[in-house]
């Protein structure tokens, strides 16, 4: 390639990845939050339509207005129905709902695993869900898990630890490891912390994290004093 074009063309390859970067994550959170806003406009859309057909007004079939008023019906019902689960009462017909799902063949399954797992990312520091690090897929790799329950070896005793070790950038697939509790590694990381990592391949995350397990304190050896013997009187 001749010099001359050489530059130019270097500049723009320069320019057009600095453009990328900078782009870029406006462009994934842009497509995030239009999928949710669309979620919630689909959710919300036929209830706008049902009141659009009962009370006719002009305004109401504005073709911008509905999907605004969709999401707005959307984010309601869910504050409602949240509402209603925080009180005694509502815990009580959740669980009730919970309990008849269960009796469904397929929808127990999908809907108790699906509810686990969001026990497990919601879970709070000081429960016995939380992030640590495991040897994945050798020894001396580690990798980020979520440790989301613990049994003991039938066999043993020993403490085992059930871990989810999700695949960076696409966390819907993922291994579940049953491994001894002293191979786990404890982290400080929270889970949104462990979720921005794996999302973007762990280009956002903590500048320092636990990667070692923390060594035994040391057991200073004790060694008495020799008992110094008095010299004999003098006579």
């Amino acid at each position: 390639m001749r010099p001359v074009l050489a530059h130019p063309l270097r500049s723009l390859q320069r320019n057009i990845l600095a453009g990328i970067i900078t782009i870029g994550p406006l462009f994934v959170t842009y497509l995030i939050f239009s999928f949710l806003l669309g979620t919630l406009a689909k959710a919300g859309l036929p209830v706008v339509q049902l009141f659009d057909t009962i009370f006719p007004r002009n305004w109401l079939s504005q073709p911008w207005l509905q999907p605004v008023l969709a999401i707005v019906l959307t984010l309601v019902a869910l504050y409602v129905v949240g509402r209603i689960s925080s009180l005694v009462i509502g815990r009580q017909a959740f669980e009730l709902f919970e309990a008849l799902l269960e009796r469904l063949p397929v929808v127990a399954k999908i809907y108790s695993s699906v509810r686990q797992l969001m026990d497990s990312m919601t879970a709070k520091k000081e429960s016995s869900q939380r992030v640590v690090l495991v040897d994945f897929p050798i020894s001396g790799q580690k990798c980020i898990g979520f440790l989301t329950r613990t049994m003991t070896d039938a066999a043993s005793g020993e403490l085992l630890a059930a871990v989810l070790v999700p695949c960076a950038i696409n966390p819907t697939s993922a291994f579940l490891q049953i491994l001894p509790m002293e191979r786990v590694t404890e982290t400080d990381l929270t889970m949104e912390q462990a979720m921005s990592m794996i999302m973007t391949g762990g280009a956002v995350g903590p500048n320092t994290i636990r990667f070692s397990r923390p060594a035994p304190a040391a057991v200073k050896e004790f060694t008495p004093v020799e008992e110094i013997t008095p010299p004999a009187p003098l006579a």
